[in-house]
């Protein structure tokens, strides 16, 4: 049984911080520890004390970055803009307000006393590294590339930098980096949004008219301490957490026996990464979904038991553990914020323990729902408390589903004016076997199809065996979408060998 107390700092959520929960003893004949005072319903504006600790969604970031990985975890993303007299000038100012706007984009997280510490600059204080200059479109990958290639010092920089680079009178490219300590993937949507109304508001000469956000990162962090409770209490939530994590993944193979390539001279870079394109049509789709209902379960859980699968053929291990991202936006509170919610859960699936599909299905089931409800436990803290080597990473694979929203043509923001992503082409894998995965509906609701990419580092693995994989992963979902029930002896041969299947296409390989 694990002990919450063996290999835990001492003041974990709340240590100090004003937020811990008063204790007393209850009357019950169990003479177990009750909170005299229940943590907040709902985040809301607090007092800011004088040490803020980090969100446990940054942590692992954080410790990345002290461990000299912080550009393995920089985000990067690029916009067009198109129409009669962009103005450059105008956009590093609109910029600059919606940095004041959230706190995250303009906060540094260095080392304290009381631990690691997230500290808001003041929006008159900050010195925003913003850059203008003339590039060609073929200079402008590469241009993009580097810049998101550059380290933040969490300690002393802000954790945003940004490039207009004006490819001509009428067209200029801002293209923006931020370390994901201070967002996430839904954080993108908000920040752009405030990006065009800012750009639109000072290119008039006024002032952004935004409804005021409700709370503030900070407020969100506190209620999230408030809601956790200490580590030293072994009533708390945070030690819940904790120790049904040491308690599920106990005893697993430390590490996959994937068949990696050997060591190269001289050394890649170990987070340069290339993309396979991965895609199912609407058939497969509809597929997935019928065996997902039948079985209780979501798309997700379908996809994540065939991935399963195909992770431990490829490893010829029957003990695997595959992770996910939870959001961590729990309260309509926090859609509109900029900030780093969203964390990775795991998920032990035992393929000896499941004689077919469905007792494969039932298992990955009921391992998700227990992951969704034990979110908040840091990487870091969690590594201490397993009985495997500390360098050795908590997972190896990775799949991620999300549904597309709704198709935005380009449009005009503004009278002659239109704003477009654009693809920046910088690929980073943190990770050794990682998909993105993306399900869309048709205007009537009805499956449209799952596309996505499947990421690698080129450093861990060639071309050929990263193409094997997705094969093989193809070739599973394949079977699972046309209803295969039966055994996972089937399954497993089928990742566990080559397939004739039609040639994928080449992978994107991106210089770090």
């Amino acid at each position: 049984m694990f002990d919450p107390g063996s290999g835990i700092r001492s003041g974990g959520y709340g240590a100090g911080r004003g937020v811990l929960t008063a204790q007393r003893r209850s009357g019950g004949p169990t003479g177990s520890f009750r909170s005299a005072v229940p943590p907040l319903v709902s985040p809301a504006p607090q007092p800011r004390p004088a040490h803020v600790p980090l969100a446990p969604a940054q942590e692992r970031m954080w410790h990345a970055a002290r461990l000299g990985r912080s550009a393995d975890w920089n985000v990067a993303r690029a916009v067009r803009l198109r129409g009669a007299a962009v103005d450059a000038g105008v956009l590093r100012a609109a910029l600059a307000q919606v940095v004041a706007r959230h706190e995250p984009l303009r906060t540094r997280y260095p080392l304290t006393e009381a631990g690691p510490a997230q500290r808001v600059a003041d929006p008159d204080t900050i010195d925003l590294d913003v850059a203008e200059s003339a590039c060609s479109t073929a200079e402008l990958g590469g241009l993009v590339a580097e810049l998101a290639a550059r380290p933040f010092d969490l300690a002393r920089d802000l954790p945003v930098r940004a490039r207009v680079f004006v490819l001509g009178p009428d067209e200029v490219v801002l293209a923006l980096v931020v370390h994901h300590i201070s967002v996430d993937g839904r954080s993108l949507g908000p920040l752009l949004r405030d990006l065009v109304t800012a750009y639109l508001a000072c290119r008039a000469g006024t002032t952004p008219q935004w409804p005021p956000l409700p709370i503030s990162y900070t407020d969100y962090t506190l209620w999230k301490h408030a809601q956790l409770g200490e580590f030293s209490d072994e009533w708390s939530r945070a030690t819940h957490q904790l120790r049904y994590w040491a308690n599920a993944l106990a005893g697993r193979p430390a590490l996959l026996d994937l068949p990696a390539r050997e060591p190269q001279s001289p050394p890649v870079d170990p987070a340069a990464g290339a993309l396979i394109p991965v895609t199912f049509d609407r058939g497969a789709h509809a597929g997935l979904l019928r065996l997902a209902m039948d079985a209780r379960a979501s798309l997700f859980m379908v996809l994540q038991a065939a991935f399963a699968v195909t992770v431990g053929a490829f490893a010829r291990c029957a003990d695997v553990t595959v992770a996910t991202a939870v959001s961590g936006r729990g309260h309509r509170l926090l859609d509109d914020l900029v900030g780093n919610f969203a964390d990775d859960v795991l998920m032990r699936v035992r393929l000896d323990r499941a004689a077919d599909v469905d007792e494969l299905l039932d298992q990955v089931r009921r391992v998700a729902l227990a992951a969704y409800a034990h979110p908040d436990t840091p990487n870091p803290r969690l590594k201490r408390c397993l009985l495997q080597d500390p360098a050795l990473p908590l997972f190896q694979a990775t799949l991620i589903l999300q549904r597309a929203e709704a198709p935005q043509p380009e449009s005009a923001v503004a009278p002659g004016l239109s704003i477009t992503d654009l693809p920046t082409g910088v690929v980073r894998a943190k990770h050794d076997l990682e998909f993105g995965l993306t399900e869309h509906y048709d205007r009537h609701g009805a499956p449209a199809g799952v596309d996505g990419s499947f990421r690698y580092p080129i450093a861990r693995f060639d071309e050929d065996t990263a193409h094997r994989f997705v094969e093989r992963f193809t070739a599973v979902v394949g079977l699972l979408a046309d209803g295969y029930r039966g055994p996972l002896a089937p399954l497993l041969a089928t990742a566990g060998r080559r397939r004739a299947l039609p040639p994928a296409r080449r992978a994107v390989r991106v210089p770090a």
